[in-house]
């Protein structure tokens, strides 16, 4: 059995769908297999977060949840009942001799001749179903194939298209509800939703990234590795860059309708060595009184 996903999630049961999503992009910032390459464990976090987030990450699916509808997991609980097990047995106005009351007795020719053509010749489309999948974000960007496995266990075959958006509906011709008499079956109306990605960030058709670069590669420049959604590629900083410095990598962006790319925009982050340098803090004194910046000591 699953765990409860707002234990998994660290967050109480009135959390807010903000928090909830907050929870969500600090634990995978943590366990994401992508920064933890190699690592089964975070890989296996990685997935009970997600499977959690995909619970309270819908408010629609959630709210099923804590009425208890749906199991932690997103699957049906047993007791509930769908459509296909009353097919054919009820509320079919063409299966039913009430529609056709006007027409008087059963010795009615009318009668007989009504109820007959009706359940026989009518066709009908069947109905449209409608789901919803959730997706990684890279899945979604980068499109291909997913299953899609429906409340009574059948499995649908969905293809994402790259590019694919949040709040997008997909539509599955032929694959929803049966016809009626020979009437084409209904669609399957699938709705997108798309978890956050720890490092990429959507605007548009443009991916946007912040990237941490080493004090020294700010000064001097250099050849760096970015991630991108299409895998790391190899970057030229300039000489003396700033934090938030933004650097552009054409056509590394979504694929567009019209079959270009967007673009990556890279924002530079400098951060210092995690444990304190003697040799730098040296070199940063030197040059402060070699260019007569005022210095104040803090040895003791």
């Amino acid at each position: 059995m699953s765990d409860d996903p707002y234990k998994v999630l660290g967050v109480s049961k009135d959390a807010s769908q903000d928090d909830i999503q907050k929870a969500y992009r600090k634990l995978a910032k943590k366990l994401h297999p992508d920064l933890n390459p190699g690592n089964k464990a975070a890989e296996d976090e990685f997935k009970k977060v997600s499977g959690a987030y995909d619970v309270l990450g819908d408010a629609d699916k959630r709210a099923r949840y804590d009425r208890g509808e749906i199991d932690a997991s997103g699957a049906e609980r047993p007791q509930r009942e769908y459509y296909r097990n009353y097919a054919g047995t009820q509320a079919d106005p063409y299966a039913t001799n009430e529609g056709f009351s006007d027409f008087s007795g059963d010795d009615d020719i009318f009668s007989s001749i009504f109820r007959r053509g009706a359940r026989s010749n009518v066709r009908m489309r069947g109905q449209d179903m409608h789901y919803r999948l959730e997706l990684d974000f890279l899945d979604a960007v980068n499109g291909g194939m997913k299953q899609l496995t429906l409340p009574d266990g059948s499995v649908l075959e969905v293809s994402i298209p790259a590019g694919t958006r949040d709040g997008q509906t997909l539509r599955l011709r032929g694959k929803g509800g049966p016809g009626l008499n020979g009437g084409s079956p209904g669609d399957a109306l699938i709705e997108i939703g798309i978890r956050p990605h720890p490092v990429f960030t959507r605007k548009g058709d443009d991916i946007h990234v912040d990237l941490q670069l080493p004090l020294a590669d700010a000064v001097l420049g250099g050849k760096i590795n970015v991630p991108t959604i299409g895998g790391s590629v190899t970057m030229t900083v300039p000489k003396w860059s700033n934090t938030g410095r933004v650097l552009r990598l054409k056509g590394k962006g979504i694929r567009r309708a019209d079959g270009a790319n967007g673009d990556e925009y890279v924002t530079l982050k400098i951060v210092l060595p995690e444990k304190p340098d003697p040799d730098l803090e040296k070199l940063i004194r030197d040059w402060q009184l070699g260019t007569g910046t005022p210095h104040q000591s803090t040895e003791a």
